[in-house]
Parts: C-alpha cells; structure tokens; sequence
C-alpha cells in the first residue's frame, strides 16, 4: 500500500515536471533559440554591423537613458511610500496602496493615451507647457514619464511586506538611545531591507527597459529621437529587416540575462541572510 503510495506521489512529481520543462522550453527557450540563430544567420560581420548602426546606437542610448532615470525616481518613490505606509497611520492609506498598484492593473497602452490627454494639445496644460517651452507628447520627457508611470510600484511593492515583517521595535529602541532618523535607517532598517531593496531595484531595471505599449503610444516613433529599443525593434520587423530586428531583439536578451543573473544573485544572497 505503502509502495503504491510512493509510486503515484513520484509520478505525480515526475509528470508536473514534465509539463513546466516542456512550457518553458516552448515558451522561453525556443523563442531565445530562434532570437540568437535569426540575428547571427546573415553572420557575424551582419551583426556587429546591426548592433552598432546610429539608429541602434541612439535607441540604445535613449532606452537606457528612460531606464536609469525611472529606476532613480521610482527607487526615491518606493522608499518614501513603503515608510509613510508602514510607519505612519493617517486617512487615505488604503486609497494610496490601491493607487500603487494601478499601473499593474491597467494596459500600458492606455496609460500611454491617458498622458497625451493630460499633456497633449487639447490639453488645458499645453499652453503652458508651450509657453515655458516643454514638449512631453512625441518627445524624451514623455517616454520617461511613461516609463516612470509603469515601473513605479516595483520598488516599493518588494519593501512593504519586509518593512511590515521586520516591525519598528529596533527602530524604537535605537531612538531611545539618541539616535537620529537618518541614522536609524542607515544603521537599523536598511540593513533588513537591503535584498528586498535591491531586487525590486532589478525588477524596476528590467521592466523599465522592456516597456513597448506607453511608450510606443507616446514616442511618435521618430527614428533616431524617440525611438527605444523595442520600438526600433518593430521598426526593423515593420521593413521586413528581419535579420536586423532580430540583431537588435539579441541586446535587449542579453541585458535581460545579465539582470536575470544579478537577480538571482541577489535573491540567493537574500535568502542566505534570513
């Protein structure tokens, strides 16, 4: 009985892994496969050549330029929210954990659309913006503002669940001892926080420079001003440059490597510390 027990528990095992393997291969290793074959089949000379046209090298240059700046203001963002919502109890808190995580739950398409409303030139703050010689629609400011809008909640969505876990007990007895605010979170609360802080800093990284819907809705696509990555990636598939598109789609794998990588760097180094 036993026996039979143990052989329909090893099936059951064998069989769930069976299916994931067999997903991940069609859904993500296949793809990366075809990614990596694709850009190379013209050669390697083709490549390098389509990795380091201007057009490719601007789009680079303005993707991660959209990326760091969305990482350094989402990462103030998710540290001033995560502390106002873990330390502090005041009217409209719950409405704030909900407006958090809004650019979750709506298409980015339409958060691309909401912003050329707010900004656009039926916008009542267009002629302003004019005036003060500010263009955000079909411009850099409004991929990054797209860009910002998308990947805001990561930071601080990964520091709530920990700032909540960890309580303010230590906090509390540090003040009792004189210590100030600063550096009660430089010397108390950073330390338990850090692998959190840093994977949702790596999460924000890779969405951010992923991000095709808001941006492509706000960009205009102008070829070597506002194109990212991605967008100049559909451009290249759009002209039947398939060879290049597929050039191009092998840095934006790559990087995402990388952060996969540092990702898992960080949550093993996480987990070897709890």
């Amino acid at each position: 009985m036993e026996t039979g027990k143990n052989n329909k528990q090893q099936l059951v095992k064998w069989l769930l892994i069976g299916i994931s393997v067999l997903f991940l291969g069609i859904m993500l290793v296949l793809p990366l496969f075809v990614v990596v074959t694709e850009s190379l089949r013209k050669g390697w000379a083709f490549y390098i050549e389509a990795i380091t046209d201007e057009y490719t090298i601007k789009a680079l240059i303005l993707t991660l330029e959209a990326t760091v700046i969305a990482v350094i203001c989402n990462t103030v963002f998710g540290l001033c929210a995560a502390w106002a919502l873990t330390r502090f109890h005041f009217r409209g808190k719950k409405i704030l954990t909900t407006l958090i995580d809004v650019p979750v739950t709506v298409s980015p398409i339409i958060a691309g659309l909401i912003y050329i409303l707010v900004f656009g030139k039926q916008s009542v703050l267009y002629p302003y913006l004019q005036q003060a010689g500010i263009k955000i629609v079909f411009a850099v400011p409004g991929i990054i503002l797209a860009t910002i809008f998308v990947t805001f909640p990561f930071v601080s969505r990964e520091l709530i669940p920990v700032l909540e876990s960890i309580g303010t007990d230590e906090e509390e007895a540090a003040a009792l001892m004189g210590a100030k605010g600063f550096t009660i979170f430089r010397k108390v609360t950073f330390p338990h926080i850090k692998w959190a802080f840093l994977y949702g800093v790596v999460l924000c990284t890779a969405r951010a420079m992923g991000e095709f819907g808001a941006v492509s809705v706000l960009s205009g696509h102008l070829r070597g001003k506002t194109n990212t990555l991605p967008l100049h990636v559909e451009i290249l598939f759009n002209e039947f440059q398939y060879v290049p598109a597929f050039a191009v789609s092998s840095i934006l794998v790559i990087l995402a490597v990388i952060l996969l990588v540092i990702r898992s760097i960080v949550e093993y180094r996480g987990k070897k510390e709890t």
